[in-house]
Formats: C-alpha cells, structure tokens, sequence
C-alpha cells in the first residue's frame, strides 16, 4: 500500500511563487512516475507535470516555463515549484503514483491565487 501525502498549499498574490511537496510511503516509490494534477472548481483534473523515475519531465503548455517538478528517490518525495504564479493557477493540486493497474492520489493542497 502506497500513501501520499501532500504539503506547502496557501494563499499567494499574482506572480507570486509556491513550493508543493508530496511525500509517499514505501520502498516502490522510486521506481515509478509520478505526477501532479490539480482540479479547478468546476473543472476536471488536469495533468500539470509528471517525472519519470530517471528524472524526465513533462508538463502542460499552460505551466511551461513556470513551474518545475524534481523528485528526491532517497527521500521518497517529489516537488512542484510554481513560479509566476497566475489566477488561473488557483485550483486544488494531487500528487499522484501509478503502479501497474493502481493509481494512488494524495488528499490534496488548495492553492487559491489572489490579490
């Protein structure tokens, strides 16, 4: 059984900038990609980035250039950086890890992008 836990929501101005961690338990972690999604209200999930277990990454065209995931295998975890934040970046953000035909989501973190 995989958890994850997500941390480092808030609240931030435009063009602000927010560090999203997600911590998973178990040793499987590293062998495995993972991604970051995040839900509108509203809308549906949507990938933002994903990481591969060598380090690969990918993201939507909407956070390109803005945002940055990396992933510690020693330390089971995974970061979002968001930079520049946007309005429309306001949404809540799951990190999520499938193995085979599981797919594991973490509880979530609001992040709300107001001035």
């Amino acid at each position: 059984q995989v958890q994850l836990v997500e941390s480092g929501g808030g609240l931030v101005q435009p063009g602000g900038s927010l560090r999203l961690s997600c911590a998973a338990s178990g040793s499987i972690f590293r062998f495995y990609a993972v991604g970051w999604y995040r839900q509108a209200p509203g809308k549906q999930r949507e990938l933002v980035a994903v990481i591969s277990p060598g380090g690969g990454t990918a993201y939507a065209n909407s956070v390109k250039g803005r945002f940055t995931i990396s992933r510690d295998n020693a330390k089971s975890t995974v970061d979002l950086q968001m930079n520049s934040l946007k309005p429309e970046d306001t949404a809540v953000y799951y990190c999520n890890l499938k193995v085979l035909s599981n797919d594991y989501w973490g509880q979530g973190t609001q992040v709300t992008v107001s001035s």
